[in-house]
């Protein structure tokens, strides 16, 4: 499968790259915007190539990720989860940042809800799913305490944050901390994760076969209802850009904010090689495109014949 080569600037060929990784054979990494990016084999876990990759970051709405696997969790075990109806709570119908455009009053199941957390990365869906499903998880503890989550404007959603915490630590993402259903959180100096972290995370909700679908669905329509029991229709495009260029590429999740840059986790595969990239800090939303697809094919490149 061959995937469309692209113009680089003269001043992106010869500008200095420092590869943080182990000796690499061939050709070296191609020339990136991201201020921290990572490459690893998705049925292993194993990173191949990284830069940054254990710089702890702000990482914007990557953090539905987790948010959704949460939720999925419980559907595993009970999937009439997936049917209940969320209700947007004023909190989670005023969330400031790329929404779904739900308003508060308005409902929707769970399992369309998922939808418009990460295809048009729904701020306001995170917020609604977390006040949902908060009283079915335990408090946090005091570690998770002392990093933010004892924030009083947190209280409808804290032991939500507090499980999606959990979760991270049990996939071993050791620089990862939590504060937010769908971002970033805290204050400006905090920091949320790490582009390792991240493979972590991407590996383990890729083992779902019902996050892989959500993740790969590039336009999706439901039925909202209203408060007056009368009903809508919603319309979300996925804000990840990749799913349009190649079917090689099919998932995960964009990210961006001032703080954050624009982020990419991103899922590829070629002739049966799958692999995972994360780029971070990136300086414009399609630079996050571009750098995932240099990386995607350069290490694929690399791993010819292996």
């Amino acid at each position: 499968m061959k995937t469309p080569r692209l113009a680089v600037p003269l001043a992106m060929v010869i500008a200095p790259f420092i590869c943080s990784a182990q000796d690499i054979a061939g050709s070296p990494p191609p020339v990136v915007t991201a201020k921290a990016w990572a490459v690893a084999d998705a049925k292993t876990g194993e990173v191949l190539w990284a830069r940054n990759a254990d710089e702890k970051r702000k990482s914007a709405s990557t953090t539905k990720m987790m948010c959704a696997w949460t939720v999925l969790r419980l559907a595993e075990k009970q999937p009439s989860v997936l049917d209940e109806r969320v209700t947007f709570s004023e909190l989670a119908g005023s969330t400031n940042g790329t929404g779904a455009g739900i308003k508060a009053g308005e409902s929707l199941p769970v399992r369309d809800c998922l939808r418009g957390l990460l295809l048009p990365s729904g701020n306001d869906a995170g917020n609604a799913l977390a006040e949902h499903f908060n009283a079915r998880f335990d408090p946090p503890d005091a570690d998770m305490l002392r990093a933010g989550l004892d924030d009083p404007k947190l209280a409808t959603r804290v032991n939500f944050i507090a499980e999606m915490n959990r979760h991270a630590r049990a996939f071993g993402m050791k620089d990862t901390i939590y504060r937010s259903s769908f971002g970033d959180g805290g204050t400006e100096r905090d920091r949320t994760t790490t582009a390792r972290d991240l493979l972590r995370l991407a590996q383990a909700t890729m083992q779902s076969p019902a996050f892989r679908e959500i993740v790969a669905t590039k336009h999706y329509e439901c039925e909202v209802r209203r408060p007056d029991g009368g009903t809508r229709k919603a319309a979300w495009d996925n804000t990840n850009k990749l799913l349009a260029v190649d079917p090689a590429y099919d998932g995960i999740k964009t990210g961006m904010t001032n703080q954050a840059g624009n982020c990419l986790v991103a899922s590829g595969h070629l002739r049966g090689d799958r692999l995972f990239v994360v780029v971070l800090g990136c300086d414009t939303e399609d630079s996050r495109f571009t750098d995932a697809r240099s990386l995607f094919r350069w290490a694929w490149t690399q791993r010819k014949g292996r």
